[in-house]
């Protein structure tokens, strides 16, 4: 799993990233714009982040700074190791 934060002032609101997004949780804020006037990115769900990437590198205002969480081992696989 994983999860975005955005920089949402530097967002120029072009949509690239939703229009990308693996597991499609990225959309333009209906809401509000952001100090230079542009509707920003918004995560819908969190949870659903894959931590793949794919928003960082396609967007040109580099709004996104992605962390991944290393999976998790099941317990049978803790006991092989041993």
């Amino acid at each position: 799993s994983g999860r975005v934060t955005i920089d949402e002032n530097r967002c120029k609101g072009c949509g690239v990233c939703v229009s990308e997004c693996p597991p499609e949780i990225l959309e333009l804020s209906r809401a509000r714009l952001n100090t230079i006037g542009y509707p920003p990115i918004v995560v819908t769900d969190m949870a659903l982040c894959t931590g793949c990437g794919v928003c960082a590198v396609l967007c040109p205002d580099v709004v996104f700074t992605v962390y991944r969480q290393p999976p998790r081992k099941s317990a049978g696989a803790r006991a092989a190791l041993s």
